[in-house]
């Protein structure tokens, strides 16, 4: 296998352990709608879409999409020879908070450093928006770090 093919193996199964966990916490809305702290949304919680409605196939597809995109910018922010685990977290976790805050985090930091104990844990920190700690994000985070760490 040439190492292209093995890298789009490889992001194949990233994207496939991520998806679920971002369609769970992020829920399907075919219409448009503000979420927790005013951002227009969309589908799976897409904020940069035209703001129309979407078939559930659109919305899977723009997610396809945009978590593979989410993913080809972080990747140079996670160790290539991280687990698949550790990888799709972080996908998960850049979808929600954006490709630079991932890459600027502790996070990153940690697991570059090949801490992934201590990159897992750091997800645990990332559970308030607008200044508030959401429960959402408390349950998101717990879901992410259990498939960084290996536990879901």
């Amino acid at each position: 296998m040439n190492k292209l093919k093995a890298v789009a193996t490889a992001s194949a199964a990233v994207l496939a352990l991520a998806a679920p966990v971002v369609m769970t916490f992020e829920g399907l809305r075919t219409d448009p709608y503000r979420d927790p702290v005013g951002i227009l949304t969309v589908c799976y919680g897409e904020t940069h879409a035209p703001m129309r409605r979407y078939s559930p196939a659109e919305c899977q597809d723009m997610l396809a999409a945009s978590l593979a995109q989410h993913w080809q910018q972080i990747a140079a922010c996670v160790p290539a020879d991280a687990p698949d685990r550790v990888k799709a977290a972080s996908a998960s976790f850049a979808y929600n908070v954006g490709p630079a805050a991932f890459c600027g985090s502790s996070m990153s930091r940690k697991l570059l450093a090949r801490d992934y104990a201590g990159g897992c844990a750091e997800l645990s920190r990332w559970t308030y928006a607008g200044g508030q700690q959401l429960p959402g994000l408390v349950k998101r985070r717990a879901a992410e770090r259990a498939l960084c760490e290996g536990r879901a």
